[in-house]
């Protein structure tokens, strides 16, 4: 699939370094480079755009105050100098960030997780074996069939897996996790949890237990919840 992008940065070079690593990735597609997120204020409402390289530090208006006013639909990657944006980044929902000086094996990565997010978006009910996560500057590809549960923690998620001693953490909201997994394999059924609906076993008092851990069917999730269990009652 093709993703169309648009950069934003108000350091030239930085600009157009990025600008020649998304020409050089084949599904990637430029509709617009600005330098600086008033400019871009302009034109971005009207065009429609995959996926956003922001910047972060910039006059006037900066990355995060931009992010909240773009689409919702629009993935963003973060650009910044500085690595303690990377957490504040990921409140707004992020997709990934790349922290400057930003070689292309990084930026591929970063537009390779986005293409991995559009393909699962837009083929929810095809069946996906795996995804990948970033964990501690690495991505760690996780066999869906292997994921026990996932557990929000603000502005992280534990990935608990039966193949795995301890929790993968990710640096990732559990409502952006959430998108990214097919709703055919999992279901939300509390604020902070999501689990995998071919390992729940055992369910007690409305909770479902996982070993030591007891998951609430919170009552937002609770009508959800019925209705998957009526399914695979039949």
């Amino acid at each position: 699939m093709t993703i169309n992008c648009a950069i934003i940065d108000d350091e030239p070079l930085a600009l157009n370094l990025l600008e020649s690593y998304v020409k050089k990735t084949p599904f990637l597609t430029l509709q617009g480079k600005y330098s600086s997120a008033v400019q871009a204020m302009n034109e971005l409402p009207h065009m429609n755009i995959d996926l956003l390289f922001l910047d972060i530090q910039m006059p006037d208006l900066n990355g995060l105050e931009f992010s909240r006013m773009v689409n919702e639909k629009t993935r963003i990657v973060f650009v910044t100098a500085f690595e303690q944006y990377a957490l504040e980044g990921y409140r707004v929902n992020a997709l990934d960030y790349l922290l400057k000086p930003i070689s292309y094996v990084d930026f591929l990565q970063a537009a390779n997780k986005a293409l991995q997010w559009f393909e699962l978006i837009n083929n929810k009910t095809s069946t996906i074996d795996s995804i990948f996560v970033k964990s501690d500057y690495k991505l760690i590809q996780i066999e869906l069939k292997n994921i026990c549960y996932i557990e929000g923690l603000k502005d992280y998620i534990k990935i608990y897996t039966e193949d795995q001693p301890k929790a993968i953490l990710s640096l990732m909201s559990l409502k952006a996790m959430e998108e990214l997994l097919p709703p055919s394999q999992f279901i939300r059924v509390h604020r902070s949890f999501i689990v995998n609906k071919d390992k729940i076993k055992v369910i007690v008092r409305g909770r479902i237990i996982f070993d030591k851990t007891h998951i609430p069917i919170s009552d937002s999730y609770k009508a959800e919840f019925q209705s998957f269990l009526e399914e695979r009652s039949k």
